[in-house]
């Protein structure tokens, strides 16, 4: 009996719910950490940029007009998935980073611990940054935050899959969409978890994850104007200066990368990532008028 060949899997993007290959065609090599080839990688280009962008804007709409107790479930459901295939990933990351599998499997761990952590945020967000001001005269003055909008997300390079998740999940867990620009070094993780997503209940077009040269991608969805605010993670100074300046063009919020070393991904995250991408609404209401049935209100 001759010995049977794997079945090697074609790695492709995630935009708008599918899975694309580069309108380009272009790919590049991806290496484990000694070198040795593990697979080709989409090298996407600045118009599935643009793509990515169309599909997170017309997601949009949906995804933020859901209730957050929806999110929450949608997002719990992501981590039910990624526990089912925890093994492929557990692989995926020690390939990817060098690590041996049991320090891989406690990244995978975090990382479904994560997207767990984030869902419980979803609908109590709202009450932690908003609620009633105290004013000074006849009225109520209440503030509630909404989101931003589309997020374009360059993930951390170094850490290929709780990093990414960390970056990813407080975006979408308060109502935004999301670009994200994988690792370039190390982009497997991030496109395989394109395929949970996509059997999540996550609406398409909620999260599209690139893979390729970061600054290649991420210049044009820098000074994209329908691209709200970007995460400069995963850019490191140079390249953060250079995007932070395209991003002033339409007055995008901005989250600065801090250093590499200032980081851990396995300490539990505050909701400064949440709330860097919520803006906040204010509503006034005169009180002590009177209706027409004589009751104030």
């Amino acid at each position: 009996m001759s010995e049977r060949l794997n079945v090697l899997k074609t790695y492709k993007l995630y935009v708008g719910g599918k899975f694309p290959r580069s309108e380009s065609g272009r790919v590049y090599e991806v290496t484990d950490a000694k070198g040795k080839w593990l697979a080709n990688a989409p090298l996407s280009s600045r118009k599935d940029a643009r793509d990515a962008v169309v599909a997170a804007r017309k997601a949009f709409g949906g995804w933020s007009g859901a209730t957050a107790y929806n999110r929450g479930q949608i997002l719990y459901r992501v981590a039910e998935m990624l526990e089912g295939r925890r093994d492929q990933y557990v692989a995926e990351v020690a390939d990817a980073e060098g690590l041996s599998k049991s320090k891989a499997a406690a990244q995978v761990d975090a990382a479904i611990d994560r997207w767990v952590w984030y869902a419980g945020w979803t609908d109590k967000i709202a009450q932690v940054v908003g609620g009633g001001n105290p004013v000074a005269g006849p009225f109520f003055n209440l503030s509630s935050p909404e989101p931003t909008g589309v997020v374009a997300v360059l993930a951390p390079q170094e850490s290929s899959f709780l990093g990414l998740v960390s970056v990813i999940a407080p975006v979408v867990a308060t109502g935004n969409t999301a670009v994200v620009i994988a690792s370039e070094k190390s982009p497997l993780p991030a496109l395989s978890l394109g395929e949970v997503l996509a059997t999540s209940d996550l609406p398409g077009g909620v999260v599209n994850v690139l893979s390729g040269r970061t600054a290649e991608i991420a210049a044009p969805l820098a000074s994209h104007q329908d691209v709200n605010a970007i995460d400069l993670t995963g850019a490191d100074e140079t390249l953060a200066k250079e995007l932070e300046i395209a991003a002033a063009d339409n007055l995008k919020r901005v989250l600065r990368p801090q250093p590499v070393d200032d980081v851990d991904w396995s300490a539990t995250p505050g909701t400064e990532r949440m709330t860097a991408f919520l803006e906040t609404k204010t509503v006034w209401h005169p009180t002590g008028a009177l209706g027409a049935s004589g009751s104030s209100y």
